[in-house]
């Protein structure tokens, strides 16, 4: 039997035997139960239920590679992250996102709230589900975390600290790699469906005009410590139900552009608008599924600006960042980011080694072309075009000229 001193990744077993003898959760002798529901590509996630009571916790273990593959070598260390920022994120936006339990950095585990009261946004989506206050929340959410973790409004000491407690290498590296490199040539390790190769060769690859923005955006990314990012804002990353969304899995979290957040959420949703708009029967529910999400989509652009001014204008202590026009200019930045992130977040997940359901799981092989060429028009146009592209409607605009020019043929 494990005493748990030092470090090896668990299975169900282990893992209940954790709860037993080293968490203070479960009354001695409760009939506990355990599953692995892990489904990402880094970790190992398991559900602890008390059969009697149904009070239930997750315990998350970061495995010494990614589950996604072995090529991918990343610091245990990551779970010790996640579970300070999401402290941290609890103070800033307090009940979007899980409550922590404790941390164990010998098993470099955490413990936190069971949410399975609530549905992964993304399974969500796909079961066509709407959610009108999500924009509201998740706007909530990144208005604060960004804003708040930044120079305007922090000590300049102190977020330089903060910016050494929250360095990320391994996983900013992935980064580096699947998202601004890799899927903007012929990369062996991208996972391109056949049918999209050709299109994908013509439109991204030999555009050296479009790999010249990439390379001019991935430097950002490497040297702007802006703000205290999720990293990994998609929509397999929040829980969802009607009253309330949870933001979780950020391991990914390091100082970074803020615009990365923005972008990946709005990128994410564009994902489901595809799937829907390629797969859904043409009917009243197709149309109100798909002008539910063109409409969030704006709303998160627009919300976002909107609380970030205004929060800009109540917390701001930077003496410069005061000045007549700065906020505008410096929200400006973010969205041109934003932009560009949404644009990124688009190619690669259509054409690299980690694809989304969204795409993927589209059976008929000429809507899967359709669905991944608009993904891939819209990325192309939000990265050159991402100086013009800020409001709500600006991104929806996107969207739609997409939308025609991928199902034009």
């Amino acid at each position: 039997m494990a005493d748990f001193t030092a470090y090896f990744t668990m299975k169900e077993s282990d893992a209940l035997e954790y709860a037993r003898t080293k968490l203070d959760v479960f009354p001695p002798g409760a009939r506990l139960s355990c599953k692995e529901i892990g489904d990402g590509n880094l970790n190992y996630v398991f559900r602890i239920a008390d059969e009697d009571t149904g009070k239930s916790i997750i315990i998350k273990q970061a495995g010494p590679v990614a589950r996604l593959s072995d090529e991918f070598v990343v610091s245990p260390d990551r779970n010790r992250i996640e579970a300070d920022i999401l402290a941290l994120q609890n103070e800033l936006a307090p009940g979007l996102v899980p409550v922590m339990y404790g941390y164990d950095p010998v098993m470099n585990c955490t413990v936190m709230e069971d949410l399975s009261d609530h549905t992964l946004m993304r399974k969500a989506l796909l079961e066509r589900q709407k959610f009108p206050l999500f924009a509201d929340h998740i706007t909530t959410f990144m208005a604060n975390t960004l804003l708040m973790t930044s120079d305007v409004v922090m000590n300049h000491k102190e977020k330089k600290q903060r910016v050494n407690q929250f360095i990320n290498p391994d996983l900013c590296e992935i980064t580096e790699d699947l998202v601004y490199t890799e899927p903007f040539y012929d990369c062996p390790r991208n996972d391109v469906f056949e049918p999209t190769r050709e299109f994908a060769r013509r439109y991204l690859w030999e555009d050296e005009a479009l790999q010249l923005e990439t390379a001019k955006l991935k430097f950002d990314f490497m040297t702007n410590a802006q703000s205290l990012i999720h990293g990994d804002l998609h929509t397999g990353s929040i829980f969802v139900k009607p009253d309330s969304t949870k933001v979780f899995d950020p391991e990914f979290a390091f100082y970074g552009p803020a615009g990365y957040d923005v972008g990946n959420v709005i990128a994410n949703l564009i994902f489901a608008y595809a799937n829907a708009r390629t797969t859904m029967e043409e009917g009243a529910d197709k149309d109100e599924f798909t002008g539910w999400l063109l409409t969030t989509i704006g709303q998160v652009a627009d919300l976002f600006q909107e609380k970030f001014l205004k929060l800009f204008r109540e917390k701001a202590t930077e003496r410069t960042a005061l000045y007549p026009g700065f906020d505008r200019y410096y929200l400006g930045r973010i969205m041109a980011d934003s932009s560009a992130v949404a644009g990124l977040e688009l190619c690669r997940r259509t054409l690299g080694i980690a694809g989304v359901k969204d795409l993927v799981t589209i059976q008929d092989p000429a809507k899967r072309l359709a669905a991944e060429k608009l993904c891939l028009i819209a990325g192309k146009t939000f990265i050159m075009r991402r100086s013009e592209i800020s409001a709500g409607a600006d991104f929806v605009k996107v969207v739609k000229e997409s939308e025609l020019l991928a199902f034009a043929g």
